[in-house]
């Protein structure tokens, strides 16, 4: 966590459930916004713990863009099958991992592998 390119996946990914949200017309929901966030902050705990093992894995390039083909994949799905829980979790998430990065990037937070 931390890199630019992870911020810019982040943005990507966000533009596809955004795009997707306003496409089917969808509200986001507070409810599942609040749960999608607090779903990235304790991934983001757990996966601190392994921190080197768990970059290592991310920084490739397959990783990365596998994860997003699933997120766009999500977004279709989503909004067809359940638009405001799909849509809002994963916005609430994306939104959340992105204010984390701003907050690590400031210096607000502590880089994550220094959290255990």
């Amino acid at each position: 966590m931390g890199s630019k390119a992870d911020a810019a996946l982040a943005l990507v990914a966000l533009a596809v459930f955004v795009g997707a949200a306003v496409l089917v017309n969808a509200s986001l929901s507070p409810f599942y916004l609040f749960y999608g966030g607090l779903a990235t902050v304790l991934f983001e705990l757990i996966a601190t713990r392994e921190y080197d093992l768990v970059r290592r894995y991310w920084e490739r390039r397959d990783v990365q863009a596998i994860s997003l083909a699933i997120a766009v994949g999500l977004a279709a799905v989503g909004a067809q099958v359940a638009p405001e829980p799909v849509l809002s979790l994963c916005c609430g998430a994306l939104v959340t991992y992105l204010a984390l990065l701003g907050l690590v990037r400031v210096g607000i937070v502590p880089p994550p592998r220094t959290w255990w």
